[in-house]
């Protein structure tokens, strides 16, 4: 992603910088960093991470960076905001000759949602995507496809959630021999708490291998995008 950006200094809006680490790194650079980011806890480690950084505490709709700018930078952050209202946002932000990057997970076309069971990825129709930034009028100037790279992560991730519910199990046998009516309690309030759907949701993240990278790869792709004015 580092890659993407200009090579001299210049200033970057860093749009859902999380805790200020890319921002940190981005200073150290020579690179002048304001940071948009919604959560009050996220920004209080922004200031600590990158205290050389201007902090907007607000979503990106509502914040009110002063432009222009040489970059809009997505790390990740895309998926969460309206699509259309964060490229008109970045436009008018943007100075001459400015970009857009973006790195972030987008819905393949092949993407088809199940109504009970979870799906990995997540993020914007990359259909919807391309026919946004042809209505713009945007260029592409730089395009890279890291799906393949991206999703042995998420069987990393799956295999983490499959320890918690291995242990779950052990703790829920144990209750059904030696604490039978305080088990049922437990799976009554459970009940209680949670959807049939939910539960179902939860079942698949912690006893189940469906959310495996080969999953990911069919439904999301992976993008690194470079985004400018012709």
């Amino acid at each position: 992603m580092f890659e993407r950006l200009p090579q001299n200094p210049c200033r970057i809006l860093d749009i859902g910088g999380g805790a200020g680490e890319t921002a940190r790194k981005l200073i150290a650079l020579g690179h002048q960093v304001e940071i948009v980011i919604p959560s009050a806890f996220l920004a209080s480690r922004c200031r600590e991470n990158a205290p050389q950084a201007v902090v907007h505490e607000a979503t990106f709709q509502d914040a009110q960076p002063v432009g222009p700018f040489d970059v809009c930078l997505f790390s990740e952050s895309f998926q969460y905001i309206p699509m259309g209202q964060g490229i008109e946002k970045c436009l008018t932000l943007l100075a001459p000759g400015g970009r857009i990057v973006i790195a972030d997970c987008f819905r393949s076309e092949s993407f088809a949602p199940d109504k009970v069971q979870a799906t990995t990825g997540g993020g914007h129709s990359i259909k919807a995507f391309r026919d946004l930034v042809e209505k713009q009028l945007l260029v592409v100037s730089q395009e890279v496809d890291i799906t393949q790279e991206v999703a042995p992560s998420i069987d990393l991730e799956q295999g983490l959630f499959n320890v918690i519910g291995y242990a779950g199990k052990r703790i829920d046998a144990e209750f059904a021999l030696h604490r039978p009516r305080m088990r049922r309690v437990g799976h009554w309030i459970l009940r209680r708490l949670l959807s049939e759907r939910k539960r179902a949701r939860l079942d698949q993240r912690l006893n189940q291998k469906t959310r495996n990278a080969a999953f990911f790869a069919a439904n999301n792709t992976y993008l690194m995008l470079v985004l400018s004015r012709p």
